[in-house]
């Protein structure tokens, strides 16, 4: 019942054009775990066509490692980048739910209540 009725205050939206448009032909996911770290990579992971980037980790700073793109950021909540300035407007953000306090964060961002 209380994904119901939040998927019921979400509108409606398909994916950006530019995503959809898309044939994914070689896609990449770029964890956190910092083990591309000194491989220096970036150059390479930038020449995907979809980069897939996992929680918040950081790529200013550390771009010779794991490159500069970012086509989709997929995280649980308690990552989601504070600052609307951290939300790349060439990428797609992806809230991953899964426990009931997560359900609760995004009623909040969606009513503009405080959690």
């Amino acid at each position: 019942d209380k994904l119901k009725n939040l998927l019921e205050l979400l509108p409606e939206h398909d994916l950006p054009e530019d995503l959809k448009s898309k044939h994914c032909k070689r896609c990449v996911v770029v964890g956190s775990g910092g083990i591309l770290h000194g491989l220096e990579l970036g150059r390479l992971l930038n020449q995907f066509d979809i980069v897939i980037r996992l929680n918040d980790a950081p790529v200013q700073g550390y771009t010779d490692h794991v490159g500069d793109k970012t086509t989709i950021r997929m995280t649980y909540p308690e990552g989601a980048p504070r600052s609307e300035h951290e939300y790349p407007p060439a990428s797609l953000f992806v809230a991953v739910l899964f426990k009931s306090v997560d359900f609760s964060w995004l009623q909040a961002m969606v009513k503009n209540e405080t959690l």
